[in-house]
């Protein structure tokens, strides 16, 4: 199992070649750039993998919830591939890879991502076994009403700014500084199969976008408004 496995959706891009779970090659960038760099950096990780395009078993990419033009660019790019190369493709939540990442064993994880509108796209797993909520939108002080006071660690790009909002409240927080993983995001789409990632994607299509809410645009006159 050979995975080529990419983020786009939270800040900049990330991507790596994984096999049986482990990273072969991988790099990360900063910038909004991506549709621009995403490509050459995945031609320049399979060189350094020494991977042929045509050994991959399956391409994994985050569908958000995030940037509104960094989720479209990575799902282009990872759905352009698998028509193009006939392997199936992995769609992840990233909140789910964030989660993952997480090495909390005491608190309740919150993966977080800033929508840049004054809330924040969030996602839930209890440390001791409980399910992975559905990624939602939240404020701060919503967010703290649906901890419930208990003790949480925040994980993603940026959070501390959430988690002193959340200390605020009165929620012992802390924050956890990261990236979505490509190597996490490969491992978690392996652990579904190749099967079934085949199956699904002739079953329900290839993955879409996942949006929490609707888009904002600046229209001539210099209003933004949000369209579904």
């Amino acid at each position: 199992m050979t995975v080529l496995a990419f983020d786009c959706a939270v800040s900049g891009m990330t991507v790596a070649v994984v096999r049986h779970g482990v990273r072969l090659a991988g790099l990360a960038g900063e910038g909004r750039d991506q549709a621009a760099r995403l490509l050459p950096a995945i031609a320049t990780v399979l060189a350094e993998a020494r991977i042929d395009r045509r050994d991959l078993s399956l391409i994994a990419a985050t569908v958000g919830p995030g940037s509104f033009t960094g989720v479209r660019v990575g799902l282009a790019a990872a759905r352009g591939l698998a028509v193009g190369l006939g392997v199936p493709l992995a769609g992840i939540p990233t909140t789910s890879v964030l989660l993952a990442q997480s090495h909390s064993e005491e608190r309740v994880a919150v993966a977080a991502i800033d929508s840049r509108l004054g809330d924040w796209f969030c996602a839930i797993d209890e440390a001791l076994g409980g399910e992975l909520e559905a990624p939602f939108s939240s404020s701060a002080h919503g967010l703290a009403d649906r901890i419930a006071g208990r003790a949480c660690v925040v994980i993603g790009t940026g959070v501390k700014p959430l988690v002193a909002a959340l200390v605020a409240a009165g929620i012992d927080a802390v924050a956890e500084e990261a990236v979505p993983d490509p190597v996490v995001l490969a491992r978690l789409a392996d652990a579904t199969g190749i099967d079934a990632w085949r199956a699904h994607n002739e079953r329900e299509g290839l993955p879409r976008p996942q949006y929490l809410r609707g888009v904002n645009i600046t229209l001539p006159d210099g209003a933004r408004r949000t369209v579904d």
